[in-house]
């Protein structure tokens, strides 16, 4: 109980970074926000889910595979602490820099949105395949295929609270994009990114 309770604070951790960050589909769920409110997060995050779970079912898969060379682990740690740091620092750069404009206005609908724009973010796409890949990696060594749903489950109830959270925000209050302690909260997930990537990389030197 303590050890899924232990992973389950390093998934959240990690994936709140990731899923709080400033982004097309966060533009996009503020957009729809302003005229819908909350029912428009949760639609997106609904097209948000039917891109994700799919995915995480593939990696998994590979992971069973690929758990075959012995080299794999230290791979994947490796370039999971990479793409750790790249993500930090993007982060960082972001919530620092001078431009802010993350207006979008799509066309489609709220599910449609949210499909396009995580199968067509190449950032989404590159979390998944590396820190990601390491976490579900983690959890099949555990507890074998039931890893797979254990990490999505832990992953996804964040994606519909945040982008249900904004737009119900969004609809308030048009300055929350701009919101000091908003700031101040990536500012912080995006050190302990560094943290992580820093115990990943100790995993293979030890």
């Amino acid at each position: 109980m303590i050890q899924i309770i232990e992973f389950a604070i390093l998934v959240i951790i990690i994936s709140a970074s990731g899923v709080m960050s400033p982004g097309p589909l966060f533009a996009a769920n503020i957009t729809y926000g302003l005229r819908e409110g909350v029912k428009s997060g949760i639609k997106i995050g609904i097209g948000h889910s039917i891109v994700e779970l799919p995915l995480v079912i593939l990696l998994g898969i590979g992971v069973f595979s690929l758990e075959i060379f012995p080299e794999f682990r230290t791979i994947i740690s490796i370039f999971g602490a990479i793409t750790l740091f790249v993500f930090a620092g993007i982060q960082i750069k972001t919530i620092l820099g001078k431009n802010k404009n993350i207006s979008i206005k799509p066309k489609q609908g709220p599910i449609v949105t949210g499909i396009l724009l995580s199968a067509l973010n190449p950032f989404f796409i590159v979390w998944w395949l590396t820190i990601g890949f390491k976490l579900i990696s983690d959890a099949m060594m555990i507890w074998a295929f039931a890893g797979i749903l254990i990490v999505f489950v832990f992953h996804i109830w964040m994606d519909f609270a945040w982008l249900g959270i904004t737009a119900f925000l969004a609809s308030k209050s048009r300055k929350i994009i701009s919101n000091r302690n908003y700031k101040i909260m990536i500012l912080v997930l995006s050190l302990t990114l560094i943290y992580f990537g820093i115990t990943f990389l100790m995993d293979v030197v030890s």
